[in-house]
């Protein structure tokens, strides 16, 4: 195998300026293998309940949040659609942005059930033998954000600015550009820097392993066994019979180009589907021996880290696996507490470009309700 897909359209070239100006950027965000929690962003709030701090930081969209088998929210707080007066919805569809890794990243682990792989230490070379740097990179590294690759997603967004359109296979061609232009942002394994590289080219080895079309492997393989049917790729504008609108700043503000998120961010789901996989991934959905592959460890109080598709929070004694998301209109974030039996849906219809609502919340809530 020599490449994830062999393709005669002409890939379209982004100008080597704009690939320096965005690698300059990657590297002044570089982090180190675990990241200090930011509490400074976050606002100063008298907690008492978990309801009451929503309300206190004017959180917009449907919560769910469980304490020991108990409820302690289910309810939605604003409109779903304000010029209609809809109300937030169990069953209503809403950007889930980047908590779609969460789906590819056990997709992989499907792969491995599958002897489609053997390891999560396989190196990319053994799929495309012209990646650069691919001897280096593991499906692992990927999968943790510790493959050093650029992310490609400020410079696809600026080319469709400019009136280019590109699939999942010209940006796989844009970040081997990108790699052999500029290099990696480090050596693979020695540092960890989010990059949205790293789930797009997971995506692709799906579909290369598989012989799948990527969207159709995981209706198969998850959707379809946890009854999910309200979950689906997400369309460049959404249906708002179906679908809660998203705003920002109190402007309508629901389209996005969607396959500049393929495998990385481009589905919709509903609370009640979140729910359903948050509770499956928290029980028995992986094995112990994959969990312990999967869910990073050892973890600092106060301190985050990347597992294989999963943050890790710890503080003090407790212990938080989670992933968020933020796309045009939307944030959202998943998330369980296996010490206190917990799970944490969170779809938000109102766009936080700084994160201080999702940053806010599971510090409150780790501080004061799970400690």
């Amino acid at each position: 195998m020599t490449s994830f897909h062999q393709t005669s359209k002409k890939v379209k070239i982004i100008t080597v300026h704009r690939l320096m100006i965005f690698c300059t950027l990657c590297m002044i965000t570089l982090i180190s293998a675990c990241s200090k929690d930011d509490d400074g962003n976050s606002p100063s709030t008298s907690y008492t309940t978990a309801e009451n701090l929503l309300t206190a930081i004017d959180f917009q969209g449907y919560a769910i949040i469980t304490k020991d088998g108990n409820d302690l929210v289910r309810q939605g707080y604003g409109y779903a659609n304000e010029n209609t007066a809809m109300p937030q919805s169990y069953n209503l569809a809403y950007r889930i942005g980047s908590v779609s890794k969460t789906i590819t990243a056990a997709a992989i682990v499907q792969l491995k059930r599958d002897g489609l792989i053997t390891s999560f230490n396989q190196t990319l070379d053994e799929f495309d033998d012209a990646f650069p740097n691919g001897d280096q990179i593991s499906i692992s590294q990927l999968l943790s954000h510790q493959s050093g690759i650029p992310d490609y997603q400020f410079v696809v967004e600026d080319a469709y600015e400019q009136g280019e359109t590109l699939d999942e296979e010209d940006i796989y061609e844009v970040i081997i550009e990108m790699i052999s232009e500029n290099g990696l942002n480090f050596t693979p394994g020695s540092s960890k820097q989010y990059s949205n590289s790293n789930f797009l080219i997971a995506a692709l080895l799906i579909e290369e392993l598989s012989q799948m079309a990527y969207h159709d492997y995981i209706q198969q393989n998850i959707l379809t066994p946890l009854e999910m049917t309200g979950t689906h790729r997400g369309n460049n504008s959404i249906n708002t019979e179906t679908h809660a609108e998203g705003y920002n700043n109190g402007s309508s503000n629901s389209t996005y180009p969607m396959a500049i998120a393929f495998g990385v961010g481009d589905f919709s789901s509903t609370p009640n589907d979140m729910e359903t996989w948050t509770n499956a991934v928290k029980t028995n959905w992986f094995t112990d021996e994959e969990k312990a592959e999967i869910l990073a460890e050892d973890v600092p109080s106060g301190y985050v880290d990347f597992g294989l598709g999963w943050f890790t929070t710890q503080e003090g004694n407790t212990t938080l696996y989670w992933h968020g998301g933020d796309i045009n209109g939307y944030w959202s974030m998943i998330g369980f507490i296996p010490k206190y039996n917990a799970t944490i849906v969170l779809l938000s219809n109102q766009q936080d470009d700084s994160g201080t609502q999702r940053s806010t919340i599971i510090q409150q809530l780790l501080t004061n309700e799970f400690n």
